[in-house]
């Protein structure tokens, strides 16, 4: 047996989500150090005295034993914090959408161009069981030929949301169609390739901010696959539920545990009397799996000097996609 592979990782930004990539490192992953302008957030991941923390990530990426640095910032920090750890010779894990907006991911992809330096955008949702369940049953062709997407993902926010950073154009470049929606734009791609029609409109109906609490959504392939995406703040009961239709039946994703519920798959196949379907349906309880998995998956990246995906070329279709909703 060989010797186990380490990377010295950095996180850039330790909130929330900062803290649960700290979390789901795994045994690939050694923390040293951390950065956040909250002292506070970043003594909540660095638990042992010999991690490093600063306020100031510029300090951070100065670190000559660093493999990879993770960065979980606001949105309008997001890209040059990728480009100057870039130009440091580190791999990068970046939260989605990657940027602020599609200027800049436009910067980051004219830039990066050292495929040895590998960088990867979580859009998490990827990784998830009943994603990747859906996946495995469509290329098996047992679906058939996919036809089209409905997708709807929101939550209602809380008190004070319209005072949040996500709430300031400023900060997180747009509002719920850059946050869940950017996902929902992800997973449709994945499944149904490249859209070159783009159809939508986005309304802030109740919360008091600068950005949209609602975007709607209609984008169309080359070939007339189509995706209808719903992204919402004003969905009061929180809410993921993405269908596949096929020529040969259904899938229906539910639910990514906790508060959106049990995360389930059902696959409803057609019958040759084309009367009820057969159902099977499959419940999956650990949906932190999709951390771990989408970490694990980006040090294979590193190991076996592969191309990461998602990728900032994942990132800048959905930014465009997002974009011409926006200009629209």
């Amino acid at each position: 047996m060989g010797r186990q592979i380490k990377f010295n990782i950095g996180i850039i930004g330790c909130g929330l989500i900062g803290q649960r990539r700290a979390k789901h490192l795994g045994k690939k992953g050694v923390l040293i150090a951390c950065a956040d302008t909250n002292i506070k957030n970043a003594n909540k991941i660095a638990l042992k005295k010999n991690i490093l923390i600063f306020t100031n990530w510029e300090k951070l990426i100065e670190i000559k034993e660093l493999d990879i640095i993770f960065v979980s910032t606001y949105h309008n920090k997001l890209c040059n914090i990728v480009l100057e750890s870039y130009k440091k010779g580190k791999h990068v894990f970046v939260e989605k959408p990657g940027a602020k907006n599609f200027i800049e991911i436009k910067r980051l992809i004219k830039i990066v161009k050292n495929k040895n330096i590998k960088i990867k955008v979580g859009f998490n949702h990827r990784y998830h069981q009943s994603i990747v369940k859906s996946k495995n049953i469509i290329k098996s062709g047992a679906l058939g030929n996919l036809m089209y997407i409905r997708g709807r993902y929101g939550h209602g926010g809380r008190l004070g949301y319209e005072n949040e950073w996500r709430a300031k154009k400023k900060i997180a470049g747009g509002g719920e169609l850059l946050d869940q929606g950017s996902h929902l734009i992800d997973l449709s791609r994945m499944f149904l390739g490249n859209f070159n029609k783009v159809s939508g409109f986005i309304n802030t109906y109740f919360w008091k901010m600068s950005v949209e609490d609602n975007a709607f959504l209609t984008l169309r392939t080359a070939n007339d696959r189509v995706a209808f995406l719903h992204a919402s703040w004003t969905e009061w009961k929180n809410l993921f539920s993405l269908e596949i239709f096929g020529t040969k039946g259904k899938l229906d994703i539910s639910g990514k545990g906790g508060s959106y519920g049990l995360e389930q798959l059902i696959f409803y196949k057609m019958t040759k009397k084309m009367n009820k379907p057969k159902a099977q349906k499959w419940s999956f309880k650990d949906n932190d799996t999709s951390w771990k998995n989408e970490i694990n998956d980006f040090y294979n990246d590193i190991i076996f000097n592969k191309e990461p995906s998602p990728n900032l070329k994942d990132a800048y279709e959905t930014l465009k996609i997002i974009n011409q909703v926006y200009k629209s």
